[in-house]
């Protein structure tokens, strides 16, 4: 198949799979779009929501879509990393075996990642980045294609330990969940009191998630393109030159070089989804917020007044 054959049969499954998603999962379109848009990108993604607006439920309902084995780890204070990992027990011939842990699945849901100590929160850094893990000197190849999507309440601050920075910067996207519309949660109270179940149908197998993930890859994009996606993320910086006022103002650290090639890689995917083979400005545009989100931090002053990271992400542009 050609490339152009393929980016056609990518917007094709791509609004395949928002119908199937939509049987369960009742508007937050630009969540799930923001999902899909990891995945096909290979990248992992971070969900802030507060308690019941469906994320477990959205994570699971997806990978069912994209036809993925799905773990779900609830991160608690007493979690162990044997206990994503797995660890080795002696079995009955006197010889060390590896029981694998959840870990090892196409999908992982990590419900309430920021409940965990650091040393729990770390067991997964190797696997976000390299997909693989190693326990007890021996190294394991994860199966591809592999995601962590992470799940984190705002609201609750008691017995949580924050993420670090360089494990935030591993996830591609953080992605906020908002509160339903008075007639989605109408829908949602219609469709989930009812004894009516509906059925998810897998439209992927892990093969091609793999290779729309290769042709997102060979999707060419102009200098121009690629320069105004580092500029931007250098405008993060506010100890740069080309910094604005804003962010001088209200930000202590900005963006680093991860940001610039998830927001390149980013842009090529949700170009290919509208059926353009090659990303624009307003592609990088389009995903910057997610990207960029996690990894400006705020300063007291824009904490104190009131100002959010959007507004300042939006007056880069």
């Amino acid at each position: 198949m050609s490339d152009v054959a393929a980016v056609k049969e990518l917007v094709s499954k791509h609004s395949e799979l928002k119908k199937e998603i939509s049987k369960i999962i009742i508007g937050q379109e630009a969540v799930v779009d923001q999902i899909l848009l990891s995945i096909f990108s290979g990248g992992h993604a971070l969900l802030i929501g507060v308690p019941g607006l469906a994320k477990t439920l959205m994570v699971n309902t997806i990978s069912q879509a994209l036809g993925l084995d799905f773990k779900r780890i609830q991160f608690t204070p007493d979690l162990m990393p044997s206990d994503i990992l797995g660890s080795e027990i002696l079995d009955e011939t006197r010889h060390f075996k590896f029981i694998k842990g959840p870990i090892f699945s196409n999908i992982i849901l990590a419900d309430e990642i920021n409940r965990t100590p650091p040393k729990t929160q770390a067991a997964l850094l190797e696997a976000m980045q390299e997909r693989s893990v190693t326990v007890a000197g021996n190294h394991y190849k994860l199966d591809l294609p592999y995601f962590v999507l992470a799940t984190q309440n705002p609201i609750e601050q008691e017995g949580t330990y924050p993420l670090p920075e360089a494990q935030l910067d591993r996830f591609m996207f953080s992605i906020e969940l908002k509160y339903p519309t008075f007639q989605e949660e109408v829908d949602v109270v219609k469709s989930t009191t009812g004894d009516s179940k509906k059925t998810i149908n897998a439209l992927l197998k892990a093969k091609e998630i793999l290779a729309f993930q290769q042709l997102i890859r060979r999707i060419p994009v102009t200098d121009n393109v690629i320069e105004y996606a580092v500029s931007l993320v250098s405008k993060t910086r506010p100890k740069e030159n080309t910094a604005s006022e804003l962010v001088k103002k209200y930000i202590d650290w900005g963006a680093g070089p991860r940001a610039s090639q998830n927001l390149i890689l980013a842009a090529k995917s949700h170009a290919a989804i509208k059926g353009k083979f090659s990303p624009d400005i307003e592609d990088v545009q389009a995903v910057s917020i997610g990207i960029l989100r996690h990894r400006m931090i705020k300063n007291y002053k824009a904490e104190a007044e009131g100002i959010s990271i959007e507004e300042i992400i939006k007056s880069l542009f």
